[in-house]
């Protein structure tokens, strides 16, 4: 097991096992990285990242708090009972966003708001084939967050950005190993925009199922190999 993924599964122990309760701050560093045996570059790295994903909250000059786990919160906690590292589990990641994605994506083409559906186009626009990985895979994020929230619905919404991050990581391997993979995903973007912006629900799914499945298919055939 990698140092920081050990300190992840230390700190999300604590919380389990009641030692912090949800709303309750950590021990200082020095403290915690001598408690759980880790150096502190180790435990900065997995306070960083369960902080990404709403397990922790680090406040600038006060400390790091264990979330409160609102109902808000909650789906995101999928986090604490998913080894999302392993790439099997990716998989199973991606095959939930292409059962849950399209249907989010084809009320979000009767639903977003032209305001919203300009905003989306602003997001692709931010970005380019040219631009580095790692920026396009967090615009790459925001567009999905944004078509989820546009579907009206909470839950959906919810549970779409929550099965959209885990995924990170494996797109920014495409981005980068993939021949024309950022081309492909802009093409792909930009016709699931224009079918939300005409409003055709049945066409928006469509091209968002070929999104998902394209990632999906392309993550099989490496582990393949």
């Amino acid at each position: 097991m990698a140092l920081t993924d050990e300190a992840i599964d230390k700190i999300k122990q604590m919380i389990l096992s009641g030692r912090v309760r949800p709303g309750e701050k950590l021990p200082r560093e020095a403290d915690l990285a001598a408690e759980l045996g880790l150096s502190r570059n180790s435990l900065r790295e997995a306070v960083k990242a369960l902080s990404l994903i709403n397990v922790l909250d680090v406040r600038q000059g006060d400390g790091t708090y264990a979330t409160s786990l609102a109902p808000s919160l909650l789906l995101e906690a999928l986090s604490f009972i998913v080894d999302f590292h392993r790439d099997d589990t990716v998989l199973e990641f991606l095959e939930v966003r292409r059962i849950l994605e399209p249907s989010a994506t084809g009320l979000a083409a009767l639903r977003m708001t032209d305001e919203d559906k300009a905003e989306l186009g602003k997001i692709l626009d931010s970005v380019s084939v040219n631009s580095p990985v790692e920026d396009f895979v967090a615009t790459d994020l925001e567009f999905h967050r944004r078509i989820a929230q546009g579907s009206g619905n909470s839950v959906l919404a919810s549970l779409v950005d929550n099965m959209s991050l885990p995924t990170a990581r494996a797109r920014v391997w495409r981005g980068m190993t993939e021949p024309r993979a950022l081309e492909r995903t802009m093409n792909e973007h930009r016709a699931i925009h224009k079918a939300i912006t005409s409003k055709d629900a049945d066409l928006a799914a469509s091209w968002a199922m070929v999104h998902i499945a394209g990632i999906e298919e392309w993550l099989r055939t490496a582990l393949a190999d």
